[in-house]
């Protein structure tokens, strides 16, 4: 119970932090604040006359006191304001809102051939129509990605053999202000940057070339090129291929140094609206905790006017897991996405005196030999004589309390559970020391395969790191050896939702099931900047590939899977596109057992939403539910907006568009959406919702329903047989949910339609509450 405390005390502190961190992000960012304005309407004079006004007004106070417009996809503009201006501002006619310009954070192979074989496995009969070579490469489909740049030189944007850029794409390759000269070509179509003068006018040299690798990486998993042989120094070798590696690029660089500027992503938007992209990806948002209403959330504002352009947005989930309520950009209208593992280990194996093999993980390229001729002691063991130096904390090897003397020359045996001080802090204290090795206890990091380049170094469970301490404290001269990392294949089971996966409910409502989808995001292979010597192993260089986790790394495989979706049905919605992945997901791992997270418990639709996405399951999925504006706007009426407003933020609103009286969080629940979520249940009590699906399958065709729910919830679907014909092509049906007690905990389910050739399946789950935890 003390422990629980402690942890809940310490999450109170670290919502604290973030928070200010977040407050003074918002101070450092020379005092922007975004005006938005809804929807960009060539027939609204008065919406364009008054942000004319407004700007106008601005310039001539100062020259740059206007930092972006926007007019393509919605209205508004990004400015330095003084408070007192910002809150005039927010007054004026056609002003839906006002916010301080926010700084959000990224969500930071074989991955592909790993969702083509769990497809497969699923099927039980080899590939399937529409999988790998028969399937749509994404061609001319168009993925905009908004991130930290991209590497142009790199082979994975290579052109060859592409066709001429399709002639719907209307966007630029901006002129770089550095040195070095970046090209787009057939592939990388187009790229952008939103470098800002300062308040001085001063505009800093500018590209929309990478300095980070993030993009890169993101851009290479959504569309990159095949190639051959690539590897990490080795490892992981294979060929690396994006999702769809027949789409063009767009490069949105929104991110720098200190993060990524809600004004620059909501130009990013902007711009993609008018050069014509079909989707968009971002890796990005804000941190669990800080999440804001729609009105001053930039990419949940950007994506409603995407989405209702035609455009699919799909985005990270966050890495803030594996705790309770933590998913972020959450918006109906996004597709939301986790992150799970792939059947690919990096394991670094450890040899005990006598030979004893040790499985561990982690990516180090070290040279000791096999025999275990090394020295090994544990942190406690070599504490630091300093008095204020715990056993505890040098058996977490934490900053200052280890003794030289003890170290040098050794192998450290170092726990890392408590997470107070980063796994680098820890391996710098060991090698400050003197040591030779590095072997640190963590059940999560064992998952997600951390890097120490040319160092010995090796990650274990709590489980193993229990028989080495036994060894060492047995042992009157322990010794070990560390190898160097092997890549091993088809490891089982996989996938594993990722322990750092953001989490469901939503925050703001039990009524919306978030994430949507999951897909691989740990330990992935992508293309990387050629330049970035921080990542090169001893005196190689710098690799071309890199690996590295994240709901980033699984965003942009759904991303790519969307394109496939958008080349084969190019008039499809985005909603459609969304239920498709959804509804044809998988729910198994490559034991074909339920999958689970890596604590083994079994995955609910809080940890994978509607499961792992299927590239060939999603191109044809039977039935689709689309969903449309007018549910959104169902939803912004239950948030609190009223018709006014709505009909500022969308020029689609029909004319007897009205908000209903008693709008609240539960009527969300009746959106038209690939899943299910009923919220605020009691014991006995009835509650319906009404969903509509379209044939998008076999013209004459009969599904019928069958239920997988929990014990103590009786669910029935009415008519629990659909019949489509030539003239039905849309159908609804209605689930009764009833409760026989009060639950103590959030009940699942799924309710999947089936005509012997399609699987169509919704997740749902039924909770006592209303509101997020």
């Amino acid at each position: 119970m003390k422990d629980i405390v402690l942890f809940f005390c310490f999450f109170l502190l670290l919502l604290s932090f973030l928070r200010e961190t977040n407050a003074v992000s918002q101070e450092k960012n020379n005092g922007v604040y975004i005006v938005y304005m809804g929807a960009a309407d060539s027939s609204n004079d008065g919406t364009k006359n008054q942000q004319a006004e407004l700007m106008s007004s601005l310039i001539k106070r100062k020259k740059d006191a206007v930092v972006h417009s926007y007019s393509n996809g919605f209205s508004g503009f990004a400015a330095r304001l003084s408070e007192a201006e910002a809150k005039s501002i927010a007054q004026k006619p056609g002003v839906i809102s006002v916010f301080p310009d926010p700084i959000l954070q990224l969500h930071t192979t074989r991955s592909w051939d790993f969702l083509q074989y769990q497809t497969e496995v699923e099927s039980s009969s080899g590939p399937i129509s529409g999988s790998d070579n028969a399937s749509p490469k994404g061609v001319d489909t168009i993925i905009g990605i908004l991130d930290t740049g991209i590497w142009p030189e790199s082979e994975s944007f290579s052109d060859n053999d592409m066709s001429e850029v399709p002639s719907k794409w209307k966007g630029t390759c901006m002129e770089s202000h550095d040195s070095i000269s970046f090209k787009c070509n057939k592939k990388l179509v187009g790229a952008r940057f939103y470098d800002d003068s300062d308040e001085d006018g001063v505009r800093p040299s500018g590209s929309a070339r990478d300095e980070n690798g993030h993009g890169t990486h993101v851009a290479s998993t959504a569309a990159g090129s095949p190639i051959s042989g690539a590897s990490y120094y080795g490892l992981a070798s294979g060929t690396a291929k994006g999702g769809s590696p027949g789409s063009r690029i767009a490069m949105y660089r929104v991110c720098t140094t200190d993060g990524c500027h809600g004004s620059a992503i909501m130009k990013a938007f902007d711009d993609a609206i008018a050069d014509g992209v079909d989707v968009l990806s971002l890796s990005l948002g804000s941190s669990s905790g800080l999440e804001v209403e729609f009105s001053s959330d930039p990419i949940a504002i950007g994506a409603f006017h995407a989405v209702e352009k035609g455009i699919l947005v799909s985005c990270s989930a966050g890495n803030d897991g594996p705790g309770p309520a933590t998913v972020v950009n959450v918006a109906p209208w996004i597709l939301t996405v986790a992150a799970t593992t792939i059947d690919r280990d990096f394991e670094t194996d450890i040899v005990l005196g006598g030979n004893k093999l040790i499985k561990g993980g982690g990516i180090s390229f070290g040279n000791l030999t096999r025999s275990p001729v090394y020295p090994l002691i544990s942190g406690d063991l070599a504490k630091s004589g300093n008095t204020v130096v715990s056993e505890k904390n040098a058996r977490y090897c934490n900053p200052n309390s280890l003794d030289g003397t003890k170290v040098k020359g050794k192998i450290v045996l170092c726990d890392n559970r408590n997470g107070y001080y980063s796994l680098t802090e820890k391996l710098t204290e060991v090698k400050s020391k003197g040591g030779i090795g590095f072997i640190v206890v963590d059940d999560n990091a064992r998952t997600v395969a951390p890097k120490f380049k040319s160092f010995p170094a090796a990650v274990v469970t709590e489980k193993d790191s229990n028989e080495i301490l036994s060894y060492i404290n047995s042992t009157k001269k322990p010794v070990a050896s560390v190898l160097p990392t092997v890549t091993i294949a088809n490891y089982k089971p996989a996938p594993l939702v990722a322990y750092f996966s953001s989490r469901g409910p939503t925050y703001n409502t039990h009524n919306l099931l978030k994430p949507d989808i999951t897909a691989p995001g740990v330990a992935i292979l992508a293309a990387w900047p050629g330049n970035d010597t921080n990542e090169a192993v001893a005196a190689q260089a710098p690799p071309l590939y890199n690996i590295i986790s994240g709901t980033s790394m699984s965003c942009p495989h759904v991303s790519g899977i969307a394109a496939l979706v958008k080349a084969q049905n190019p008039s499809w919605s985005p909603s459609a596109i969304k239920s498709a992945i959804m509804t044809s997901a998988l729910q198994t791992n490559n034991l074909k057992a339920p999958i689970t997270t890596v604590s083994g418990s079994i995955a609910t639709p809080y940890d994978i939403g509607a499961g792992e996405a299927s590239p060939s399951l999603a191109l044809n999925p039977g039935l689709v539910y689309e969903t449309n504006t007018a549910d959104y706007l169902q939803y912004l009426c239950s948030v609190g907006y009223d018709k006014s407003k709505i009909k500022l933020i969308s020029n689609t609103v029909p004319d007897n568009f009205s908000c209903p009286t008693n709008s609240s969080s539960e009527s969300v629940s009746q959106m038209n959406y690939p899943s299910i979520a009923v919220s605020n249940i009691k014991e006995n009590e009835i509650k319906k919702v009404t969903r509509t699906v379209t044939n998008v399958g076999q013209e004459d065709a009969t599904y019928t329903a069958s239920i997988k729910g929990p014990v103590g919830l009786e669910v029935q679907v009415t008519p629990n047989k659909l019949v489509f014909t030539n003239n039905s092509k849309k159908l609804s049906y209605e689930v009764s949910f009833k409760a026989s007690s009060k639950p103590k905990e959030d009940l699942f389910g799924s309710i999947t339609w089936t005509n012997g050739k399609y699987k169509v399946r919704s997740p749902f789950v039924v909770s006592t509450n209303s509101q997020g935890v």
